[in-house]
């Protein structure tokens, strides 16, 4: 345990180690194993490894009337698996990790299920934490009991987060955007009730395969060291199996009259929450950097966005004001949004739409341009200062099929993006009259 200790010691006075490295480490591509795809980012300095698995297996793969079961099905991983030396409960596991100074996490998102791990790069440690990870990965055991237990909890959160507006309007924004898409859809107490235990390792089984996963790892091992861990990691993992049907495309949000698109919820609240948005572009879109830079002069670079100027300083009608570009793989979205006083609602909404139009129509000033570039590029190093940064700009670069030297060129790109790129994509990819519309808990005059 003082050995352990002192390693940690190491590591937190190293943790900042790539604020002083000037060279962006290159991505290695690893040696393909089970059809999965690997990927190595090698950084000395800090004795730690951070590992991610991603897995094709997000909740838009939830069955018609099973809203959550990818979500479940990852999140249960943790709580008992079978390992080469038996049974592991979640009491075991817990010990083992803690033991270890190691975390395992686990989570899904829209289109992937992630698990994650970060532990010293001892060997020894580095070995457990993984063969830990392995056992959850390929073989939980999804307990009747854990299950049940599972369910009753996420039962009472659902139950509990319908009383809060934010979870209310994003759930009916997010249904109103994606129409048809399965992304659509949102956990409800129906839906978590309807899982079963056979639902759960029917889904592991489909989906937690080889050929739907990539590895990421970040830390202090060599490219030898990562191939042995990714070969580890998914030993039992099978390469492949039956085929999986192809999900529908997200239809472009259809020019509708505001009175189909706008939708008001009654809610007891002192605030009106409002949220506007519709289909987007994906990661991978060639137009994604002339958005990103557009949108931090729009609504995403705080207190100096367009948004926050004509919303906030100049109106006073809410303390904070956003807009983002949300973009996966195969599907992308653009989301506004803002909180203000029940009785200004109407106000903010107009301003909030009106700001949003103007910036489709005209674009950025060339100051603003200048500034949001600026802001950006100089900004880039606090993106991949740590190992877990880092680890995420990798894991989206090449969950996304991104160029492998996307690190280095980033600057770059924002750098050449001009006035006429940023005002095309954005008359090219929003219009108003496409725009859907949640406001919640406003008062009607």
């Amino acid at each position: 345990m003082k050995a352990l200790k002192q390693i940690l010691a190491a590591g937190i006075l190293c943790f900042g180690f790539l604020s002083a490295v000037h060279a962006i480490p290159p991505i290695e591509k690893l040696e393909t194993f089970k059809g999965a795809k690997a990927y190595l980012v090698q950084t000395k300095s800090l004795p730690m490894v951070d590992i991610e698995v991603s897995i094709d297996a997000g909740d838009r793969y939830d069955p018609e009337g099973k809203s959550g079961l990818a979500d479940m099905t990852a999140g249960l991983m943790k709580y008992g698996a079978r390992s080469g030396s038996g049974l592991l409960n979640e009491a075991q596991i817990a010990d083992e990790m803690a033991d270890l100074g190691a975390t395992i996490a686990l989570s899904v998102s829209g289109e992937r299920a992630i698990l994650r791990i970060r532990t010293l790069s001892r060997e020894d440690l580095l070995k457990r934490a993984v063969q830990l990870a392995a056992a959850m990965l390929s073989e939980p055991t999804y307990d009747p009991q854990v299950i049940a237990r599972e369910k009753q909890r996420v039962i009472t959160n659902l139950l509990e987060a319908e009383t809060k507006p934010e979870y209310v309007l994003e759930k009916r924004f997010k249904k109103l955007v994606y129409g048809a898409y399965p992304l659509a859809n949102s956990p409800s107490v129906k839906s978590i009730g309807a899982i079963s235990a056979a639902d759960l390792k029917q889904f592991h089984q489909k989906f937690y395969r080889g050929d739907r996963m990539i590895v990421s790892i970040v830390g202090d091992v060599s490219s030898m060291q990562a191939n042995d861990i990714v070969q580890a990691l998914l030993k039992k993992i099978p390469q492949n199996g039956a085929a999986i049907n192809s999900l529908p495309q997200l239809s472009r949000s259809p020019i509708e009259p505001l009175a189909q698109r706008e939708v008001q919820i009654p809610f007891d609240s002192q605030q009106a929450h409002i949220a506007m948005g519709m289909t987007a572009v994906t990661r991978s879109n060639p137009d994604y950097f002339p958005l990103l830079v557009g949108n931090y002069v729009l609504g995403g670079g705080g207190f100096v966005s367009r948004l926050m100027s004509e919303v906030r300083e100049k109106r006073g009608l809410a303390y904070s004001v956003f807009s983002y570009f949300s973009p996966g793989k195969d599907a992308g979205i653009f989301q506004a949004g803002l909180q203000t006083k029940s009785d200004q609602g109407s106000v903010a909404l107009e301003v909030l739409s009106n700001t949003i139009a103007k910036f489709i129509s005209d674009g950025p000033t060339p100051g603003e341009l200048a500034a949001a570039k600026s802001n950006l590029i100089n900004g880039y190093p606090l993106r991949i200062d740590n190992n877990r940064k880092l680890l995420d700009n990798v894991s989206s670069i090449v969950w996304n099929d991104l160029p492998l030297d996307t690190l280095e060129t980033w600057t770059k790109q924002v750098e050449a993006v001009t006035l006429e790129q940023v005002t095309a994509a954005f008359q090219k990819y929003l219009a108003m009259d496409r725009m859907k519309i949640v406001v919640l808990g406003a008062q009607n005059k």
